[in-house]
């Protein structure tokens, strides 16, 4: 199969398309780049060719590099993995090396030809990396993104961007680039200074060649090759330069809590690169790129982030035989913020939505709800009049069930109560034609109960969406104890046509998501209680790489809703409900009004504009601080393990079918540790046999929720791991 096409036209020019056979997008391979080193090779020999333009036979440039290649990279060198890294690191350097230096002599600088990249539409990773080797960039005008979004999977870029990109624009401005993994759209990306030219797509390719034949030697010099280099910004050693570094360390540093190797690696690279030259700072590139990828964090956040995620977005536990079910038209039971939300994605994603409610003023609100999130697109220049008008288009807004003939897909977002839903799937059933799907979207209540209302419970399944809806990529999908193949396949088709990412559990009190996050929560509430110091608490949390603190995430999700689940469980489970301290806290916040961040007052103050301020004073008053603190190390445990547990007890209950789901799905709904890849990535990464030490030591200081599941404990005394026992795709292969 063939990556790279080349050509030479009359003027000497070589084009060098790069097409990946048989793939939508173009990915770095050792084969393709093998290809391109080949093509270069020719053109710096050729003394017929005068120069070369690099472009893409797609309506994108690249994607960046295939990441299952950087796996293979480990096993090139079997006695020493990391050896393998590095060298199959120094061979992209060497390629890039070679183009940017361009066979121009050493010393003068001379004689090099002119290889400039022509990109278009999507340019992330690798895909930016090879332009930024080359002597000016030229990008057609659009929406296109450009980018180095390594760091979102627990690496930084290694095929030379972090040096190249840190030496043209400087360290403060290549940051958000490289440590963020900010993407731009063209005339941004010009802006900043990170490719040289914007053209219309149709003169793309005759601009780029035009540019080569007028190129003289100095414009093939890169600036940090010319004598007399200064570092935009300042170098370390520059007063400005020292001030940025300590600034981007510090804010990286806060924002990571320490808990990410890659961004660190990062920081390091652009610091020590900016001193020495190129060939010694891809050097050192290349050995932190291999220090982080051998880091067991980096493979479980590629595997998690990258590998999975995208298995299950393409359809990895889609049931087989079920023809296409996406949905035409949608039918939408409930205009809050919840069912708004899910009208404006799916408006959004050109599918037709009937919002109802039991007024038109309420519907109508649910739709003006809509129309406020793309009248934000808009104020931040991300969509036009239009696209908004076209969306709007889409919804209708109405309290008579009558609209929602036609719809095969009903998603009900009324209040969290089974006679409600109970009604309004009987009065919407009875308009829509038999081989309709209805979904219910609960996060607490069983589906095979609520699906006792439905006309047939083979069709009735459960789509957990979390808030907000627009910008929360989760779906949680519930099989209820009768739901047929067709309902999943309905529900699965219907998230990726949304563009979420899907995970599909069985049904069992709290489903997945929340039966680990309420863990994590009353741990951190149980603690308050006990006399554990609150800002230790929430410090912990962070420092495991959690989002937010269990206290602050109380306040985000609201006391009362807290207080609401305990009463709904406990009237449920009768007897059998585990009594905590960490109810007395919920209740006592309760009555005190502290509802949370929506009420300014919660675990934490808030000013008038509801902005967070400190750890509320009482919480001291009301549960004082202990003079004993328990260890910090103690303290992570507990709020790492509580939510571990019930991932493991999820699985060995059947509520988890697929391992791939529990740590997707652990990550995206509630920011489980990203940088572990998720709770059974972390049991690989501590190992088993370690795991069971902490939670018995847990079990035997602070009580019998920590109890070792039986499953953990099996596989610790098999010396068995996960992904090696349970990884579906592994198993296949």
């Amino acid at each position: 199969m063939t990556d790279f096409h080349f050509d030479v036209d009359a003027d000497g020019i070589a084009t060098i398309t790069w097409d990946c056979e048989g793939k939508s997008m173009n990915v770095g391979s050792e084969e393709g780049l093998a290809e391109l080193d080949a093509h270069i090779e020719k053109v710096l020999s050729d003394d017929a060719i005068k120069g070369a333009v690099i472009t893409t036979g797609k309506k994108d440039f690249a994607a960046g590099m295939d990441l299952n290649v950087l796996a293979k990279m480990k096993t090139a060198n079997a006695e020493n993995p990391a050896q393998g890294v590095f060298d199959g690191t120094m061979k992209i350097h060497h390629l890039f090396r070679k183009i940017e230096l361009a066979g121009m002599d050493k010393k003068t600088k001379k004689g090099g030809k002119p290889i400039v990249a022509a990109i278009k539409g999507t340019a992330l990773g690798l895909g930016l990396e090879l332009p930024l080797a080359t002597h000016r960039i030229f990008a057609a005008e659009g929406k296109g993104r450009i980018g180095l979004p390594e760091i979102m999977v627990g690496i930084f870029p290694g095929g030379g961007g972090t040096v190249r990109l840190t030496k043209k624009l400087g360290a403060m401005n290549a940051s958000s680039l490289i440590l963020e993994g900010k993407a731009l759209d063209p005339k941004k990306a010009k802006a900043l200074g990170v490719i040289e030219e914007v053209v219309p797509e149709e003169e793309l390719i005759s601009a780029a060649k035009e540019w080569v034949k007028n190129a003289k030697d100095s414009d093939l010099v890169k600036p940090w090759d010319a004598k007399g280099y200064k570092m935009p910004g300042g170098a370390p050693y520059h007063p400005a330069g020292f001030m940025t570094y300590v600034g981007m360390s510090a804010i990286v540093q806060s924002k990571t809590q320490g808990a990410y190797p890659a961004a660190k690696a990062a920081i390091q690279v652009m610091y020590e690169a900016a001193q020495v030259p190129t060939e010694v700072a891809l050097k050192i590139e290349a050995r932190q790129f291999t220090k982080v990828l051998m880091n067991p964090s980096s493979a479980a956040m590629i595997r998690s982030l990258f590998i999975n995620k995208g298995a299950l977005e393409k359809g990895a536990v889609r049931p087989e035989g079920v023809a296409d079910m996406r949905v035409r038209k949608l039918g939408v039971l409930g205009a809050g913020m919840m069912g708004a939300g899910i009208a404006y994605v799916s408006a959004n994603a050109g599918i037709e939505v009937v919002l109802l409610d039991m007024k038109q003023e309420a519907a109508d609100k649910g739709k003006a709800h809509a129309e406020s999130i793309l009248d934000g697109g808009i104020k931040r220049k991300k969509i036009t009049e239009e696209k908004k008008a076209e969306v709007l288009g889409r919804i209708t807004a109405t309290d008579n069930y009558d609209d929602l003939k036609g719809c095969d897909l009903i998603v009900e977002a009324v209040f969290e109560d089974v006679d409600v839903k109970a009604g309004v799937t009987k009065e919407a059933e009875a308009r829509l034609d038999a081989d309709a799907i209805f979904a219910t979207n609960t996060s607490t209540l069983p589906i095979t109960e609520l699906a006792k209302a439905s006309r047939n419970d083979e069709r009735f399944i459960g789509i957990h969406f979390f808030s907000p809806v627009h910008k929360m990529n989760l779906v949680e999908i519930i099989k209820g104890a009768k739901t047929g193949p067709e309902a999943v396949a309905k529900a699965l088709d219907f998230v990726r046509q949304i563009k979420k990412t899907p995970i599909v559990v069985n049904d069992e009190r709290f489903f997945y998501a929340n039966r680990c996050i309420i863990p994590y929560i009353n741990e951190g509430v149980r603690m308050v209680a006990e006399g554990v110091c609150p800002a230790v608490i929430e410090n912990a949390a962070k420092q495991l790489g959690m989002p937010l603190g269990p206290l602050q995430l109380t306040d985000e999700t609201s006391i009362d809703l807290g207080v609401k689940i305990a009463k709904a469980t406990k009237a449920a489970m009768g007897d059998a409900y585990p009594e905590s301290p960490s109810d007395d806290v919920l209740f006592k916040l309760f009555e005190e009004g502290r509802l949370g961040r929506k009420a300014n007052a919660g675990f934490y103050n808030y000013d008038e504009k509801g902005k967070r301020g400190f750890l509320w004073e009482g919480l001291a008053e009301n549960w004082p601080v202990a003079k004993e603190q328990p260890s910090f190390t103690d303290v992570q445990h507990r709020l790492a393990m509580a939510q571990t547990l019930e991932a493991v007890r999820a699985l060995e209950s059947g509520v988890l079918e697929d391992i791939r789901e529990g740590d997707v799905g652990a990550i995206l709904g509630w920011g489980f540790m990203p940088w572990s890849g998720g709770p059974f990535s972390w049991l690989d990464i501590l190992g088993a046999e370690k795991a069971v030490e902490i939670t018995d030591y847990l079990t035997a200081t602070y009580g019998e929720r920590f109890q070792t599941p039986a499953l953990l404990r099996e596989m610790a005394e098999k010396g068995e791991s996960f992904y090696t026992r349970f990884d579906k795709t592994a198993q296949a292969a």
